[in-house]
Formats: structure tokens, C-alpha cells, sequence
């Protein structure tokens, strides 16, 4: 359940949802089934809204981490561009 802001420098508690953002992430988990099969899990993650003013989260292999909107935005433009040059 989450219960303060994701930003480790802010850790706000989490009141009300009407500020803030909130993040959903599908995370694998290292359980298998009877069929061998990975289960899968949803985690959230909120920032809340002085940080999701300039902080968004993002997952890689190494997992879930805060990081700049501006970053992310320049992520986004770069690769959004090589995928038109596709």
C-alpha cells in the first residue's frame, strides 16, 4: 500500500489522491506457477504534487526510480523521432 512519496528526499505522507500522481508499474515477480509460468504484479508508487511538478517515475531492468520530467521528456522526443525514422 502506499503510504508517502516515492521521492526518498520528500517521503510525504500520502492523505488524499486529489494532489499528486500516481504510478503503476507491472513488476515481475520470482514466484513460478504449476506450468512454470512467472506470475506478474502490479505495484504504485505516488509523488506528491510539489515533487510530480518536476519528477516522474520510470522502470528499467534495474527497477522503479524518480526522475526528472525534463529527462524524460527529452527520453521521449528522442525516441519518439527514431521511431518515425523506422
Amino acid at each position: 500500500m502506499v503510504s508517502h512519496c516515492a521521492n526518498p528526499k520528500c517521503a510525504k505522507p500520502l492523505h488524499y489522491l486529489r494532489e499528486g500522481r500516481i504510478f503503476v508499474f507491472d513488476m515481475p515477480s520470482g514466484e513460478a506457477d504449476e506450468q512454470g509460468r512467472r506470475s506478474r504484479r502490479m505495484e504504485h508508487y505516488w509523488l506528491c504534487g510539489v515533487c510530480s511538478q518536476n519528477m516522474a517515475m520510470e522502470q528499467s531492468a534495474e527497477g522503479v526510480r524518480v526522475v526528472s520530467r525534463r529527462r524524460s521528456r527529452v527520453e521521449e522526443v528522442v525516441l519518439s523521432r527514431s521511431a518515425m525514422a523506422s
